[in-house]
């Protein structure tokens, strides 16, 4: 089974610095410990203020899960992410492991 590398790139507004590390720690925190996902966020170097969030899954099924397996706080998180972001909103990209 291939794994499945999945991101979403954005820049968030500058004033929401420091909201949105408040909320991405959480996020991370939600993701990985309650959620069990394979899950990073990095800052993009010499471009302050612009994000990657990454989650690797072992297989395509784990991959298309992603969405459905959330829960409530997990939502309200990633909308209150949302609100961060700047106005180019984001960009998603899905890439799946040759064998």
């Amino acid at each position: 089974m291939p794994k499945v590398l999945f991101s979403i790139s954005y820049g968030i507004r500058p004033e929401m610095r420091e909201e949105y590390l408040r909320l991405i720690r959480g996020l991370k925190s939600q993701m990985r410990d309650v959620g069990g996902k394979n899950y990073s966020v990095f800052e993009t170097k010499g471009k302050k203020n612009q994000f990657m969030e990454v989650f690797l899954s072992e297989t395509l099924e784990e991959y298309e899960a992603l969405e459905d397996n959330q829960d409530e706080t997990t939502q309200e998180l990633v909308r209150q992410l949302e609100n961060c972001v700047e106005d180019g909103g984001m960009k998603y990209s899905t890439l799946i492991e040759l064998e």
